[in-house]
């Protein structure tokens, strides 16, 4: 696993989290077989440990610890007590096997990215995605390809509102 993508300059990262956001907000991409479950609010340490599962799952704590150890320099009682929280949210799940318990996510990254970046409109621009935009556009640098990625997403979400 690639953790060195969490320690993005700032405004990488946020131009990283803006693009996830349009893709959230602005298509319709989904489709499972069970209806969505209301994903939890997780902290930023809880989202490292989810990442991990998210990429690869079932793991046990002690497999997830070992991999979280020299990018996060987490001991494995710390990322134990994340599991245990993540479990206690929802968001993971506990499969009792043969001795061993592994883990294994309970709801899927996107439900996780949608909550997030409702949460994060919510709270911050009050719910309106134009001052967002608005605020990304002039103050982050985007790649070329960053630009035309969020020009396709945004003329298919106005096609898609159209009639």
């Amino acid at each position: 696993m690639d953790i060195s993508r969490w320690r993005q300059p700032p405004e990488r990262a946020f131009t990283k989290w803006i693009t996830i956001f349009v893709v959230a907000r602005f298509t319709t991409h989904v489709v499972s077989r069970a209806p969505p479950m209301t994903a939890p609010n997780i902290s930023e340490s809880e989202w490292i440990v989810m990442e991990r599962f998210w990429d690869r799952a079932p793991q046990t704590a002690s497999e997830v610890a070992r991999a979280l150890k020299k990018p996060t320099g987490w001991a494995e009682n710390t990322v134990r007590t994340l599991i245990t929280r993540l479990a206690e949210k929802g968001a993971l799940r506990a499969l009792d096997g043969e001795g061993v318990r592994n883990f294994e996510p309970a709801i899927d990254r996107e439900s996780c990215v949608q909550a997030e970046s409702d949460s994060f409109l919510q709270r911050v621009f009050r719910g309106a995605a134009k001052p967002l935009l608005l605020h990304f556009a002039e103050n982050t640098k985007l790649t070329p390809e960053e630009v035309r990625e969020l020009k396709r997403l945004l003329d298919r979400s106005l096609k898609q509102q159209t009639p």
